[in-house]
């Protein structure tokens, strides 16, 4: 028996190693061909999850930007083919085209069959993209019943998200828009592009012909959501300001133009530099950017090149009070005599003549807008004179005022978290530049031959007005992830002191005089205390006549919480030189925002001013 025993152990042996030999020869000899059946057998599944892009919210949490659920139809050729070889299900594919056309009419009842006959071994042909969450739904719902058991088989749905805007034509140069692949083309969406985007998820995995399967899942990382510091009641008074204006304006001109060339506005906050509101027009509506049916072309559209159309679609998108240099007017008069005051070369004693202009070496003349005789510093703002500030800069000097200039951020970008801010140093005279040519530096203390932005004036403005606090304009105010928690607040920035408080009290109390009695009354509101100034700018070339006129304002006056400028460029008008144009812009915002914000009713005094 124990010989037996060893025989039956070593042939045992024996055929195992032939059976390794033989297995061995099979890997090496036919190893691909074997894997290739196997893996023909099985589907190996790989599915990329989308995230989803962050929100943009309000200063209240209302949504201006957000991302909806939409669904792709994908057909899986390979699955209906096979289906439809089963004993019963010989009409698959006709009742499934059927069922789709149904529920996705944009899809042709045949494109199953077509695409079953093409492709039968495609596990992916996308039959519709972006359908609703609705259609999806209720195509889902039949699919459970008995009758869509019978009649559809190999549709199924991709989830993908789509972009939109509840309030499409709201600050929509500021919010931006998205172009394919999540990439923010303008605005907040270009700005903040990698905080709201997210990380794609993955599930992958393999299925073999007895639907056992083994699925890993990578959960998609969704993006940030951004809170602004815009209000939308805020934006939305701004904007119905402008277009009242802009209707008026091209009534009254007789054409189909707009009111202007441009027509922009900002509402913010003076005392930590946050905007309320920001708005250009002409806009565009943020679910269909590419649209030019609102703005004012040279020629037709359909007779326009791609180049020409880029380029009108660039000047639609651009945020002006951003992005758009200009030179600004008498808006920078409180400027001047602010550096005045601080450098004590200017006193609230000192009188000017005003004899209707100045002469200058080249036989040139700088007029100024009437012969106001005797002014006062406060009275020169009241009329805006440009006599009394050429000779209140001459009196600053060149080194002074060059030097206020950078002081209040003139030359130097804002570093507000929007696109497109310019640099404008090269758009400043120098101090040796001021010295060489006293015409630059007479010119350029009533705001004329140098350039700035919106934000740029307001910012330094504001620090005119608060105290001498000069903050970074800020749009966005916190960032929060997915589950609400807060990933980074934003803290008011103190750039610089500029002014002392002394010579802030008084410019305020100067500014409420060209409101209650200056040039500009317009955009005072009854009962309210608001200070100003106005600008009436010729734009460069001088021959063509054209201007921008703007107006800034604060209120109240003795404790500032909101500011409010208005530009008008190249009002559609005969007589374009006229501040009142943004005055009436101005005096609509304020009109409803101040009690909108709670800012009281001056108290009545019957005390004049000194």
């Amino acid at each position: 028996m124990q010989a037996t025993l060893t025989l039956a152990f070593f042939a045992c042996l024996a055929l195992f190693c032939v059976i390794i030999i033989r297995i061995i020869y099979l890997q090496t000899a036919n190893g691909k061909s074997y894997a290739k059946q196997v893996l023909s057998q099985m589907t190996y599944q790989n599915t990329t999850i989308p995230y989803k892009r962050g929100d943009i919210v309000d200063a209240k949490g209302t949504t201006l930007a957000t991302s909806i659920d939409v669904y792709n139809v994908v057909l899986d050729c390979k699955a209906l083919k096979k289906q439809s070889g089963l004993k019963g299900y010989e009409d698959i594919i006709s009742s499934t085209g059927e069922y789709v056309h149904k529920y996705f009419p944009d899809i042709d009842e045949d494109a199953v069959a077509k695409a079953v006959k093409k492709n039968p071994n495609s596990q992916y042909k996308v039959l519709a993209r972006k359908e609703s969450y609705e259609k999806m739904k209720a195509f889902s719902d039949f699919s459970e019943t008995d009758e869509g058991k019978a009649g559809v088989a190999g549709i199924w749905f991709e989830k993908e998200y789509q972009r939109s805007y509840p309030y499409p034509t709201l600050a929509s140069q500021l919010i931006g828009f998205v172009a394919s692949g999540n990439t923010g083309v303008t605005g907040l969406e270009s700005e903040y592009n990698s905080i709201l985007n997210g990380t794609d998820g993955r599930s992958f995995g393999y299925q073999n012909e007895d639907n056992s399967e083994e699925n890993n899942v990578i959960e998609p990382v969704n993006g940030n959501t951004i809170q602004t510091s815009i209000d939308v009641m805020t934006q939305q008074t701004v904007n119905q300001a402008i277009l009242k204006f802009n209707k008026k304006m091209a009534k009254a001109a007789g054409n189909h133009k707009n009111g202007s060339v441009n027509t922009a506005a900002l509402v913010m906050n003076p005392n930590n530099g946050q905007i309320y509101a920001m708005a250009t027009y002409p806009t565009f509506s943020l679910d269909d950017p590419r649209n030019l049916s609102g703005v004012d072309l040279d020629k037709d559209e359909k007779d326009m090149t791609d180049e020409e159309k880029l380029d009108a679609l660039n000047n639609l998108w651009q945020n002006y009070p951003v992005s758009h240099t200009y030179e600004p007017g008498s808006t920078f008069k409180p400027f001047t005599i602010a550096a005045g005051f601080e450098t004590g070369t200017l006193k609230k004693t000192d009188t000017f003549m005003c004899d209707g202009g100045q002469s200058f070496p080249g036989d040139v003349y700088v007029r100024c807008e009437s012969h106001h005789g005797i002014e006062t510093v406060r009275k020169a703002l009241m009329d805006s004179c440009n006599d009394a500030l050429m000779q209140i800069g001459k009196k600053v000097g060149p080194e002074n005022f060059a030097n206020y200039q950078h002081l209040f951020g003139f030359g130097q970008k804002t570093g507000i978290d929007l696109p497109g801010e310019p640099r404008t140093a090269s758009l400043l005279y120098s101090e040796k530049q001021l010295a060489a040519q006293p015409i630059n530096l007479a010119t350029n203390a009533f705001g004329q031959n140098f350039n700035t932005t919106m934000v740029q004036l307001a910012s330094g403005f504001c620090s005119l007005i608060n105290g001498g606090n000069l903050y970074k304009p800020t749009v966005v105010s916190r960032i929060e992830d997915d589950a609400g928690n807060t990933v980074s607040q934003t803290q008011p920035e103190l750039l610089k002191k500029t002014v002392s408080k002394s010579t802030s009290d008084t410019l305020r109390s100067y500014l409420k005089s060209v409101v209650t009695g200056g040039t500009g009354v317009t955009a005072q509101v009854k009962g309210y205390s608001i200070g100003g100034k106005t600008g009436t700018a010729e734009k460069q070339p001088r021959n063509k006549h054209n201007y921008l006129v703007s107006f800034i304002g604060f209120a109240p006056v003795e404790n500032p919480k909101l500011l409010v400028y208005v530009v008008v460029d190249v009002p559609n008008a005969v007589d374009q030189a006229h501040s009142k144009y943004a005055q009436e812009i101005a005096h609509d915002i304020f009109k409803t925002l101040l009690p909108y914000y709670n800012i009281e009713k001056e108290k009545t005094d019957s005390k004049k001013e000194k």
